[in-house]
């Protein structure tokens, strides 16, 4: 185990690398500047701008910089807004964006698992033909679209939600982004617990336990599904980071003081600190629950050896 961990460690650190070098050059490659304004601003002024932040400096040079400064710690100042720093944004954007996502990881997970499960067990029916078209809808049509689908059926029906803000978490503002948040998570997880559940429903150890005389709940809860969720601990690692970090398209439409706003933002106004500062969160994200679902894998696959 020890040895594992040590692997993935080495791993993950010129992973992590690579990550902050791309992002760091693809932005400063992207056209436009921070400082760059709808009203022209003196030459004088832009070159004192550019002296605070570095931005004077050859690019290698800021590179090297940069990444010292994340060595300790430091993800620096915003261009843009004065007296607040990056790790201001993620303290302030991050708890949202969990709440949320946690919140949309657990309703896809408990519908997910339970739709996938009953497609399976009730092979080519109406009720697997269901699952299958509701899981298909759900990949192919986007947030963007259930959106604001969902915001115009709530006034037609007025049931009472608000259709934006954050309200410091209140329950009411909370339910139409974590229902489009979990939506793609939905049909995700209910095709991949189908198709695991089918495979295992047809091997012998299942075989074995119905020879026996088990009953079919004790055969799907204590045999079955804990071989048929195999496929879906692997993908929950990278979607776990992604619905946690904050969905973009979420954020903005129900305009939650998120950390995806926050990315979205500072790409559109060039603030390079902020978004590199979110880009390397998620990067560490994924790669620790990488690393989170793989010990799973082997606590569940007693075949798996993670030596």
């Amino acid at each position: 185990m020890l040895r594992f961990l040590f692997r993935r460690l080495l791993v993950a650190i010129p992973t992590l690398l690579v990550v902050i070098t791309l992002a760091f050059f693809l932005m400063r490659a992207a056209p436009g500047g921070p400082f760059d304004t709808d009203r022209i601003l003196p030459p004088e002024v832009v070159a004192a701008m550019e002296a605070r932040f570095g931005l004077d400096k050859p690019l290698p040079v800021q590179y090297v910089e940069y990444l010292g400064n994340v060595v300790t710690g430091d993800f620096g100042p915003s261009m843009k807004y004065q007296d607040k720093t990056v790790l201001d944004f993620i303290k302030e954007g991050f708890p949202v964006s969990l709440k949320i996502g946690l919140s949309a990881l657990i309703l896809a997970m408990g519908v997910g698992v339970t739709l996938g499960s009953l497609a399976a067990l009730r092979q080519n029916t109406p009720a697997d033909y269901s699952v299958t078209a509701i899981a298909i809808l759900g990949v192919c049509v986007p947030t963007f679209v259930t959106a604001p689908l969902l915001l115009l059926l709530g006034k037609a029906v007025d049931w009472g939600l608000p259709s934006g803000g954050w309200n410091d978490g209140a329950l009411p503002n909370m339910v139409l982004p974590v229902i489009v948040l979990s939506l793609p998570q939905i049909a995700i997880i209910s095709r991949l617990t189908r198709a695991g559940m089918v495979e295992v429903l047809r091997s012998n150890y299942v075989r074995t336990a119905r020879a026996k005389g088990l009953s079919e709940w004790t055969i799907v809860t204590r045999h079955a599904l804990r071989g048929a969720i195999l496929p879906l601990v692997a993908y929950l690692g990278p979607a776990c980071a992604g619905v946690i970090t904050g969905s973009l398209v979420i954020e903005e439409i129900f305009q939650l003081p998120g950390l995806g706003r926050s990315f979205i933002i500072g790409a559109l106004q060039r603030d390079y600190p902020v978004v590199m500062g979110v880009v390397i969160l998620y990067g560490a994200l994924i790669i620790v629950l990488n690393l989170v679902a793989d010990l799973l894998t082997a606590l569940l696959d007693p075949r798996v050896r993670l030596s």
